[in-house]
């Protein structure tokens, strides 16, 4: 497991867990070089990501480990396509078509409904955040220049990745690839 900048050390059981989907190695690449070239310095302190739920109980890392597994191992690699750039206010995302990954993210969201943060059960719309917490005027600008260039893509999401919140930097907690069957 790696972890994105070091941390003091905090309770594992009190650390949200956050939930994505793992992306391929070109789209990853493509997706970090937009992040990092538009995303505040300092304030870009994990991965280029697709957030499917932000905020799970730390307490119940072997339960949702579980079910990630699950889902791992019942499924191929998904395909998705980058589709647009939305203009969000404050920054930009890349709006992602994936109907498959919406299927397993609403599979969860049943399991894990009683455990849902406001924010997690909330219509999920599919994204990768490449600029945020920016003044409106320079997020336009960017919607803008790079809605001048974009040309939609495909790529193929290869499985979910759970990290664990670590007061600002994310710690890996686990990767469930898709098709990759039962971990050893």
């Amino acid at each position: 497991m790696s972890s994105f900048y070091a941390a003091p050390h905090h309770d594992a059981d009190e650390d949200p867990l956050i939930v994505t989907a793992a992306f391929d190695a070109a789209a990853s690449a493509r997706f970090q070089a937009l992040r990092q070239a538009h995303y505040p310095a300092e304030l870009n302190r994990v991965p280029a990501h697709l957030t499917l739920f932000h905020k799970l109980p730390g307490r119940l890392a072997g339960e949702v480990e579980d079910a990630l597994a699950e889902e791992g191992w019942r499924l191929d690699p998904l395909p998705a396509r980058a589709v647009g750039l939305r203009f969000t206010g404050r920054g930009v995302s890349v709006e992602i078509d994936a109907p498959a990954l919406c299927a397993v993210r609403d599979r969860l969201a049943r399991l894990w409904s009683g455990l849902l943060t406001p924010q997690d059960r909330q219509r999920f719309a599919p994204h990768v955040t490449i600029q945020n917490k920016v003044p409106p005027s320079k997020a336009r600008r960017t919607h803008m220049g790079l809605s001048a260039i974009f040309e939609p893509f495909a790529f193929t999401l290869e499985g979910l990745q759970m990290w664990a919140y670590r007061g600002g930097p994310w710690e890996e907690a686990g990767l469930f690839p898709f098709g990759g069957g039962p971990a050893a």
